[in-house]
C-alpha cells in the first residue's frame, strides 16, 4: 500500500530543506570572505550546485534575501549577488520574542546597566573627531523639543554605542533601546511641565556623558552612564502601567502601535514587520487567529503574493503560521529565538568583531550572571543545577580528550548559569555570543585544546560551583573572570 503524503507535509519538508539550503548559501558567502557585489551563480547553476528543485531554491533565496545577505537579479548578467547584510529584521524579531516572554523593567534595567556603562567607557577610549561631532549633533537635535512638536527619535544611546567601535555592543544596545522606547511610549506624565522637566534632566545627563567621553575620561563616562540608566528606569517605574514590556490590556490591540518602525525594503518585509509588531505588542495569545487571508488582504491592501511572502517570513521567525481550511487563518504561535540568533550571528560575522569585542561583552554578561546565581543559590532550580554538575565532576564523568564533548559541556555550563540568573535579555545575548564561538570553531582550522586545557576547564567549573554554594559573591566573580580569561585562548 502506497503512503499518501499530504500537501501540508510536503510544504513543511520544502520549507525545512529551503532553510538548510539558505544556511549553506550563507556559509559559502562567509567562506568566500563576503565579497559584496560578487555573483554566486545563476538560478540554474545554483540548482545544480545544491541539488534542489527550483521551488526549494527560490524559497531558500527568499530567506537569504530577508537576511540581506544576497539578492537575486534577473536577466542577462544576473544571478544571486552577495550584498551587505542588515540586522534590522533580526532585531525586530528579537524584540517580538522578548515581548512575548514578558520581559520586565527590572530585566531591562539590569541589561542596560551591564552593557551601556561598558559602551560609554569604551567610547571614551576610542572616540575620534567625527564621533564627537556625531554625539554633539544628536544632543542639539533633542535640546529644544517641547510637547506639541513631533517627537524626536532617541538616538543618543545608539550613537554612543557606535563610538565604542564594538559591533556586538552596538547591536545589543539597539535591541535594548527598542524595548525602552516601547516602555516610554506607554508611559504617561501628569502634565506637560513634568514631561519638559524629565526631558531637561535627560538632556543634562546626556551632555555630561558626552563631555566625559570627549575628554577621554572612561571611569567618569562609565559612572555617569550608570547613574543615567538608573534615573531613567526610576522614572519609567513611576510612570509606566504594569511591570513588563508586553501590555496586559487587550483593548485596541488591532491598531498598529505608533512607535512601530517600518523598515526599508520589499513590501513583504514591510508587511511582515507590521504584522509581527502588532502581534508582539498587542497582547495576542498563542493559538489565536490574527486574521483570515481574505481579511488580511483587505486590512493591509496588498496583493496575495506579497501577503504570502510576508507570512513565510513570520513563519521563519515562529511569530505566526497560516492554517488553511475552515477555521483557519494566520495563527499566532510561540516565538522562538533561534532564527533570530542565527540571523544576528550571521550579521555579526559580516561585521567581524575582534577577539576583544567578543570577550569584553561576554565577560560583562557572564560575571553579572554568576552574581545573580549567587543571590538565588537557595532556590531549588539552582541547587539542582549545581548538584548535578558537581556530581558529574566529583565522580569522574570527565570529557577526557573528547574536544566536542568538552566544548558542549562548557557551553551547557555557561548557558545554564545564564538561564538560572533569570534575565531573558542577557540569556539571549549570551546565546548569540556562544553561537558566534561555535561558528568560529567550525569555520577555522584552529588547533583543538590540549588534555590539560580540558581538565583545567572542569576544575574551574567546580571552583565556581563551590563559591556559589558558599554564597561568596566576590569569589564567584573572581573565579568566573579567571576562567573566562583562561578559556579565551581556545574559545577564540
Amino acid at each position: 500500500m502506497e503512503l499518501q503524503v499530504s500537501p501540508a507535509s510536503r510544504l513543511g519538508e520544502t520549507k525545512k530543506l529551503a532553510a538548510t539550503i539558505a544556511r549553506e548559501i550563507e556559509a559559502d558567502i562567509v567562506r568566500r570572505g563576503w565579497p559584496v557585489g560578487e555573483s554566486l551563480g545563476s538560478e540554474p547553476a545554483l540548482q545544480q550546485r545544491y541539488g534542489v528543485s527550483r521551488s526549494v531554491l527560490r524559497e531558500a533565496v527568499r530567506l537569504v534575501e530577508h537576511h540581506r545577505v544576497a539578492r537575486m537579479r534577473r536577466g542577462p548578467g544576473g544571478g544571486l549577488l552577495i550584498s551587505e547584510p542588515d540586522a534590522g529584521p533580526a532585531t525586530r524579531a528579537v524584540v517580538i520574542y522578548l515581548e512575548y516572554l514578558g520581559t520586565t523593567l527590572k530585566d531591562l534595567l539590569n541589561a542596560r546597566l551591564v552593557l551601556e556603562p561598558l559602551a560609554a567607557s569604551l567610547a571614551a577610549e576610542r572616540i575620534d573627531e567625527a564621533g564627537i561631532q556625531r554625539l554633539r549633533a544628536v544632543l542639539r537635535a533633542t535640546q529644544h523639543w517641547r510637547p506639541g512638536l513631533p517627537a524626536p527619535r532617541d538616538e543618543f544611546h545608539i550613537a554612543l554605542a557606535e563610538q565604542s567601535k564594538n559591533p556586538v555592543l552596538q547591536l545589543f544596545i539597539d535591541v535594548l533601546m527598542r524595548l525602552t522606547a516601547r516602555y516610554a511610549l506607554r508611559s504617561r506624565t501628569d502634565s506637560d511641565s513634568e514631561a519638559i522637566e524629565a526631558l531637561d534632566h535627560m538632556h543634562s545627563d546626556h551632555a555630561e556623558i558626552v563631555a566625559a567621553v570627549t575628554a577621554g575620561d572612561a571611569a567618569r563616562a562609565m559612572t555617569l552612564s550608570q547613574r543615567h540608566v538608573e534615573a531613567v528606569t526610576a522614572w519609567l517605574q513611576q510612570h509606566h502601567p504594569g511591570g513588563s514590556v508586553r501590555p496586559r490590556e487587550r483593548g485596541g490591540r488591532r491598531r498598529r502601535p505608533a512607535d512601530a518602525e517600518v523598515p526599508h525594503g520589499k513590501r513583504a518585509e514591510v508587511l511582515a514587520a507590521a504584522i509581527g509588531d502588532e502581534i508582539g505588542s498587542g497582547g495576542w495569545r498563542e493559538g489565536e487567529v490574527f486574521g483570515t487571508e481574505t481579511g488580511l488582504l483587505e486590512r493591509y491592501r496588498v496583493s496575495r503574493a506579497v501577503l504570502r511572502e510576508a507570512v513565510r517570513l513570520l513563519e521563519y521567525h515562529s511569530v505566526a503560521h497560516m492554517r488553511r481550511g475552515p477555521g483557519g487563518g494566520l495563527i499566532v504561535t510561540t516565538p522562538h529565538a533561534q532564527a533570530s540568533i542565527d540571523t544576528i550571528a550571521l550579521y555579526l560575522q559580516f561585521r567581524q568583531p575582534s577577539r576583544d569585542d567578543l570577550r569584553c561583552v561576554r565577560d560583562a554578561i557572564e560575571i553579572d550572571n554568576v552574581a545573580a546565581v549567587v543571590e538565588r543559590r537557595a532556590e531549588p532550580e539552582v541547587t539542582g543545577f549545581l548538584r548535578l554538575h558537581r556530581s558529574a565532576l566529583d565522580h569522574g564523568a570527565r570529557s577526557g580528550d573528547d574536544v566536542h564533548q568538552a566544548s558542549s559541556e562548557e557551553g551547557r555550563f555557561h548557558v545554564g548559569l545564564a538561564q538560572l540568573a533569570g534575565n531573558a535579555l542577557l540569556d539571549l545575548f549570551l546565546r548569540i555570543i556562544v553561537e558566534l564561538f561555535r561558528r568560529h570553531w567550525s569555520s577555522t582550522g584552529q588547533e583543538p585544546p590540549a588534555h590539560t586545557d580540558l581538565v583545567a576547564v572542569e576544575h574551574a567549573h567546580l571552583r565556581i560551583i563551590e563559591a556559589i554554594e558558599a554564597g561568596d559573591d566576590s569569589l564567584a566573580r573572581y573565579r568566573m573572570r579567571r576562567h573566562l580569561d583562561a578559556a579565551a585562548s581556545w574559545w577564540l
